[in-house]
């Protein structure tokens, strides 16, 4: 893994939206997610995994985006930037798709991510821009899905988080476990 990875932009809302508004600072809480964002909790509060089963552990407290991922977009003709596909943090410098399950992100220097699997796209995509969904999909040569539109967490240990901030990556002990759609 790359050692310049670095927090690009960070962004929360207190509502369910499609976008989250940049912020210079988020404060990430142990077991929670991002103080004051719609997604933090124990259990999970995205809503159509609350209409599924409300009980059930939040698996997606923080959304974490490569920017290389955006600028991959907007070079297709895609208006995205930090944010705007609702991350809380935007990075820059790693292969978040490439991490194994388990896999830890050291941001700043309080805060660590566990990272639990990918973000599956949803219809809100093309709502917001049509063809947006199609182009963070892709297809694996033995037909497989693969989801680019980034990779959640659990906050294993809180802190603030803000642009600039480096990220270390800790990798769980082998065998590595491919990141599955959470």
């Amino acid at each position: 893994m790359s050692t310049h990875a670095v927090v690009q932009a960070v962004a929360a809302s207190p509502g369910h939206g499609f976008s989250k508004p940049l912020q210079p600072a988020i404060t990430l809480l142990a077991g929670l997610g991002v103080e004051g964002d719609a997604h933090m909790g124990v259990t999970v509060k995205h809503r159509s995994r609350v209409r599924a089963d409300p009980t059930q552990p939040n698996l997606r407290q923080v959304h974490l985006i490569h920017g290389e991922l955006l600028d991959e977009l907007t070079g297709a003709g895609f208006r995205v930037g930090p944010g705007v596909m609702g991350e809380n943090v935007t990075t820059r410098g790693i292969d978040l798709l490439g991490l194994p399950r388990g896999a830890r992100l050291r941001i700043g220097p309080e805060a660590i991510i566990e990272i639990m699997g990918l973000r599956n796209p949803c219809s809100q995509l093309d709502d917001y821009q049509r063809g947006l969904t199609a182009a963070v999909l892709g297809r694996n040569p033995d037909g497989s899905l693969i989801r680019k539109a980034g990779v959640m967490g659990v906050v294993l240990a809180g802190g603030r988080v803000a642009g600039g901030d480096r990220i270390l990556v800790e990798l769980p002990a082998p065998p590595y476990r491919a990141l599955e759609r959470v």
